[in-house]
């Protein structure tokens, strides 16, 4: 069972842009654009430039790892095991996500027009 992840460059990088822009920390962050990623219906493409962030598994889920492995296995319609949803299939969202994330706020130009635009999103 794999306990660290390890984000590309990229993401790293948007992750300490969004967390000084919008004050919030990078794991809830994480969660955030893990959720967003899981609303596009399509597989994400795996990760293969991990040079970023390394994050270790209960930082990045906490007591809430079971729900997104189920929501993951969900989202692919298919028996995910442990070692694919941690790190793989988790990466692949969180990569994907991140872009999200990032094009959401750099559209809304702001911290609370951002959450607005999110909230949005679920109605």
């Amino acid at each position: 069972m794999n306990f660290r992840i390890k984000t590309s460059k990229m993401t790293g990088e948007k992750l300490a842009a969004l967390q000084s822009t919008t004050g919030l920390t990078w794991n809830i962050l994480s969660r955030i654009a893990v959720s967003l990623s899981l609303r596009d219906p399509s597989i994400p493409a795996l990760v293969e430039n991990k040079s970023g962030v390394d994050i270790h598994r209960n930082a990045m889920t906490g007591e809430y790892d079971y729900i997104y492995k189920a929501l993951i296995r969900q989202h692919a319609q298919r028996n995910v095991s442990d070692e694919e949803y941690f790190p793989d299939l988790f990466n692949a969202h969180l990569e994907r996500g991140i872009g999200l994330l990032d094009s959401e706020y750099r559209h809304a130009g702001n911290y609370e027009k951002l959450l607005q635009n999110l909230i949005k999103m679920e109605n």
